[in-house]
Formats: structure tokens, sequence, C-alpha cells
């Protein structure tokens, strides 16, 4: 009896196992409106099954708008992986944002693009200390003009590697994005892949490196973030 109730005992264990590995977490700031849309649906499905029918599958889709999926990020030094998934819009030399007050010298600038269907956590893309963030309000054109790096609503972090780069990440609100979310302070200490960050719904994340960095990927690329290399950093 003991054998049998061990041998259930382990199936249900790695049923659940399998169920994480397929299901992925969700980030702590989509709670809320999970929440809010499962209380309307039950509204709605006091009114009509069909209307609580939809309620449901809207529910559902902003649980899967909040996902924040495991990843496994490169361990190899000096590199600097995708802050978000999505797809590489503009690879450029560009001067970062002016009120961190990094200068007029261009960097390298690599623009990831978010649809409403991409993850939209936002992972720390090297290992290091935080120097500064910078919010800035602004506009909300489309995020995949190349315009939208100046003109947006935008979030700046600074970041210096262990081995003394200065690296830049921007969340940048989009279209219908309202909301960027920080969760990074100056003077912290990071590491590369960890979660920092959402923006809601659909936007643009900037990544600035120092020039003179191996850009690995191109435009119409996509990424993974916390996983896919976006460049080697200069050696030091």
């Amino acid at each position: 009896m003991t054998v049998d109730r061990d041998k259930h005992s382990g199936a249900v264990s790695h049923f659940l196992d399998l169920a994480r590995g397929i299901v992925p977490p969700m980030h702590p700031a989509g709670r809320p409106f999970v929440l809010g849309a499962a209380v309307a649906t039950l509204l709605l499905r006091r009114l009509s099954r069909r209307a609580g029918v939809v309620g449901g599958l809207l529910t559902a889709w902003v649980a899967w708008f909040f996902r924040e999926p495991a990843r496994t990020t490169p361990t190899r030094p000096g590199i600097a992986v995708a802050p978000a998934d999505g797809t590489v819009s503009h690879v450029v030399e560009a001067v970062p944002p002016a009120e961190l007050g990094l200068g007029a010298t261009p960097m390298t600038r690599i623009s990831v693009f978010l649809s409403v269907f991409d993850v939209h956590v936002q992972r720390v893309p090297v290992t290091g200390a935080v120097r500064q963030v910078s919010y800035r309000p602004g506009k909300f054109l489309s995020a995949d003009l190349d315009k939208a790096s100046e003109d947006n609503e935008r979030n700046a972090v600074w970041l210096t590697t262990e081995e003394g780069h200065d690296v830049v990440v921007v969340q940048i609100a989009g279209l219908v994005a309202r909301r960027i979310v920080c969760d990074v302070a100056e003077g912290d200490r990071v590491a590369a892949g960890r979660t920092y960050g959402l923006i809601r719904f659909g936007s643009r994340v900037d990544l600035y490196v120092p020039r003179g960095s191996r850009v690995l990927v191109e435009a119409g690329q996509r990424t993974i973030g916390g996983e896919t290399v976006l460049a080697d950093l200069p050696e030091v």
C-alpha cells in the first residue's frame, strides 16, 4: 500500500514539474490585471454565457501577456545579452540618453521591438552595478519608429560591468504602452539575465554598448531575453 502511495505521489510531482515547465510563472505586476479580468469575467458570466467565455479568454490572454519564463543566461565573460524578447529593428551609432550625462560620444545602439505577443519583462544585459536610473516622460509614438528612442516616454538604466564597460538599457513606451515598471535602483548589484522591469503593452528596448563592440545580430532577427547574445564587448 505504501509503495502504491509513493508511486502516486511521484507521478503527481512529475506532472506538476512538467506543468511548471510548460506554463511560465507570472510577473507580480500582472496580478492586479488578471484579478480584475477574472472578476469582470464572473460578472459577465451572470449576464451571458457567451460573454463569460469571451471574458475567460481575455483573462487567459492577460495572464499570458505577463508571463515571466525561466531563462538560461550564457556565462561567458565580456558579452551583452538581449534585454527583451522581440525583433531587432535597428543597429546604429547613437548618443545615449542625455539625462544620464554620458556625453555626446556615440555608442552602438541595438533596438529590440516587442509586439503584444512577446514576453514583456525586461532582463539585465550584463553583470555589474547600476550607476543611474533616469525616467523621462514623452510621447507614445509607434515603438518601431527610429525616432521613438528620442521622443517617447522612457526609462534609462546606466550599468557598469565588472570589467569597467558602460552599458545602457532603455525601456521605451510604445503606441499603446502607458506604464513602465523598473525594479532596480542606483547602487544595486545585478546579474545578467535577471528580470528588472516590465512595459505594458507593446514597446521597445534599446541597448547601448561601447563602440568597438562586435554586434552579433542584425535587423529582423528574433531575440530571446536573457539568452540571445547581442554583442561581444571590447577587450579591456
